[in-house]
């Protein structure tokens, strides 16, 4: 009788189970019914109809075949992960950049040595230059991450460069997702058009105003100090004081002529301190020259 009783106990749990199981495949069925249903709109038309999509369009006054291939190249890694970024794009946009300046300058500079043309390129397409395009442009409020300090630093960075109209030569700390959202746009741009270099350049030539021209370029101040201290025989030496103070000092024949500090990176505070005994050195130096003097200051032990 115990045994009956159990063996019923038994078949009715298996029942539940039986038609739990059953509830719950008939669940999952109508839900992936339903997200077969929300698909069935094709992904690049659900992307078309995002205005931001549309406004990076009208800025850029070229409209995408691919709406995807723009929405991955305004996608930083922090928003979806690495299988979904711009950072693929970016590498092609970042070579295709290199050879349509490389093209540009060749033909606007053909007395122009190999040196100077490969200097001038770098300036074209270096971090600082390209984020002041996504400024300019006003593409960064279409950047898709979730970075709260990279929305901080884009607004330091729109406050600084107000004080370098064209460039700060390493002066500004640079947020290089904004240059790297050009690249990407530039390489999905190069992708969705076929791969025509021709197309991505009509398109980007006058958005990547204004250009660094032999006339306007500077080096950086670290080079710039170097090569007048070497012209004007001085023995010039920094001082990496970066795990103290987050500064360098520079000595010109073991003179103190400059100082520099940046807490987020180093190179910027080398350069700062480079640019501050820039400023020095040639007040000195202008001022011995002015007066017909040899600028012994300097040249002293």
């Amino acid at each position: 009788m115990e045994a009956s009783k159990e063996e019923g106990e038994e078949q009715s749990l298996s029942d539940r189970e039986e038609e739990g199981e059953e509830a719950l495949i008939a669940e999952l069925g109508e839900l992936d019914l339903r997200r077969k249903e929300g698909d069935a709109q094709p992904e690049s038309a659900r992307v078309e109809d995002r205005p931001s999509l549309n406004a990076v369009e009208e800025i850029l006054r070229y409209q995408f075949n691919d709406k995807r291939l723009l929405e991955e190249a305004l996608t930083h890694y922090s928003f979806a992960g690495k299988s979904f970024c711009y950072e693929r794009l970016e590498y092609v946009g970042d070579s295709v950049l290199n050879l349509l300046f490389a093209k540009e300058l060749y033909l606007l500079y053909p007395d122009l040595a190999p040196g100077s043309l490969t200097r001038l390129r770098a300036a074209n397409v270096d971090t600082e230059k390209l984020a002041r395009v996504a400024i300019k442009l006003g593409l960064h409020p279409y950047l898709r991450h979730r970075k709260p300090v990279l929305g901080e630093q884009i607004q330091e960075f729109k406050r600084d460069i107000l004080d370098y109209p064209l460039h700060s030569s390493g002066l500004i700390d640079v947020p290089k997702s904004l240059a790297d959202i050009v690249e990407s746009i530039i390489g999905a741009v190069f992708i969705d058009c076929n791969f025509s270099a021709d197309t991505v350049w009509k398109v980007f030539k006058s958005l990547l105003e204004p250009m660094i021209s032999p006339t306007t370029f500077t080096l950086h101040p670290v080079s710039e100090l170097y090569e007048l201290c070497q012209k004007k025989c001085v023995k010039l030496r920094f001082v990496d004081l970066w795990s103290e103070s987050s500064s360098f000092i520079v000595f010109a024949n073991d003179r103190l002529v400059g100082r520099g500090a940046c807490i987020p990176k180093k190179e910027i505070a080398l350069n700062r301190a480079a640019k501050d005994a820039l400023q020095n050195i040639e007040r000195l130096l202008g001022d011995k020259e002015s007066n017909g003097q040899i600028d012994s200051e300097l040249k002293k032990p």
